[in-house]
């Protein structure tokens, strides 16, 4: 039995990259509904700030992951662009950047957010993921301001991204039901 390649090729992407791909696509949907939970249908303060704990330690593990994610293309390109309109590559390179930027200004408008947040600071509260790794303040705490600021820039882009994701997953389906072109089977059994 020999092991998947890891690289991606012409026939489909390597282990790593579709690890990486269902990964990231679990816990985005997963955050999705957990931020739409805490911040909009759960009343009891208690709860939600467990909610809310949980939501922050799913996202920075994410931005870890998508970091991890952005240097394997780097490091490893992904398969060639496929034969068809130029329109057609020129959006699916536009979606896939906006993807990528919308999973990193994600967590970190989170991040931000929390850390900004004066009622972190007036009650003492540490930024921490899993409550087992520290996170390091990257905003000065008790600025409702750029509090406020970077939870609008957070919604918005939670907006955004489940759009994109929407509109990824419609591609996805229309290359496997329409076109018929492999590129599901690839991103799903690799090649």
């Amino acid at each position: 039995m020999t092991l998947a390649p890891a690289r991606d090729g012409p026939g489909g992407w390597g282990w790593v990259t579709r690890v990486l791909h269902w990964g990231l696509a679990g816990l985005i949907l997963f955050q999705l509904g957990l931020g739409l939970r805490s911040a909009g249908f759960t009343p009891d303060l208690a709860e939600r700030f467990a909610l809310t704990q949980t939501h922050k330690s799913w996202g920075a593990l994410i931005l870890v992951l998508v970091l991890a994610r952005i240097g394997w293309r780097l490091a490893a390109p992904g398969r060639p662009p496929l034969p068809g309109p130029a329109w057609q590559a020129r959006a699916a390179r536009a979606s896939h950047a906006g993807l990528y930027a919308l999973m990193l200004a994600l967590p970190l408008s989170g991040w931000v957010a929390v850390s900004a947040a004066p009622i972190q600071d007036l009650l003492g509260i540490r930024n921490m993921a899993f409550g087992l790794v520290p996170l390091p303040d990257p905003w000065i705490p008790g600025d409702a301001r750029v509090g406020k600021a970077a939870e609008a820039v957070h919604l918005w882009a939670a907006i955004g991204l489940a759009a994109l994701v929407g509109l990824h997953v419609a591609a996805a389906l229309r290359h496997h039901f329409v076109l018929r072109d492999g590129v599901l089977r690839g991103m799903i059994v690799g090649r």
